[in-house]
């Protein structure tokens, strides 16, 4: 329902704002307005989202939970796309999400709603193939793991060659 609502309400605003803003400043000014917050808005993004892979890489390379670094990639790249939509109302809101605080507290109010039942990093998978199985002490040499032949059988000696290998 809420869907349906935004889907109906922002187009409004938008209408309204390009109503109110061309008539009081001109239509010229108002589209080079609407043109020079895209260009605006793709720096930005572009800096802010460089920001963010550089967090994410850093949340990797120390085994930290990466999905705070994720959520604040996701809302650039949501901000990205309202600033590249033409309009006063979507320009403000994906403004404001290039700002860290503002992700951040949107962060905060999505796990305020929303609850992990379950979350493991690092484990060992826990398959049909792998139950019962142990791990091997910390530090250990040892690899567990399955593998395949894969090797060529030899070819009919009445079949010429595909022209992929070399005899």
């Amino acid at each position: 329902m809420w869907l349906l609502i935004a889907f109906i309400a922002i187009p409004l605003i938008e209408i309204a704002l390009f109503i109110q803003v061309g008539g009081a400043i001109g239509l010229w000014p108002t589209l080079g307005i609407v043109i020079a917050t895209a260009m605006l808005g793709t720096f930005l993004v572009r800096q802010q989202g460089m920001r963010a892979m550089g967090e994410l890489r850093g949340s990797f390379r120390d085994l930290r939970d990466p999905t705070e670094p994720i959520a604040h990639g996701a809302l650039i790249l949501f901000s990205a796309a309202l600033l590249l939509t033409p309009g006063f109302f979507t320009d403000a809101v994906g403004f404001s999400l290039l700002i860290p605080g503002v992700r951040t507290a949107v962060i905060a109010f999505a796990k305020s709603r929303i609850k992990v039942a379950r979350f493991e990093m690092g484990e060992h998978p826990r398959g049909p193939q792998h139950q019962g199985a142990q791990r091997p002490p910390s530090g250990s040499t040892v690899i567990d793991g399955d593998y395949q032949d894969v090797t060529a059988e030899p070819p009919h000696p009445d079949q010429p060659p595909s022209g992929w290998t070399r005899h």
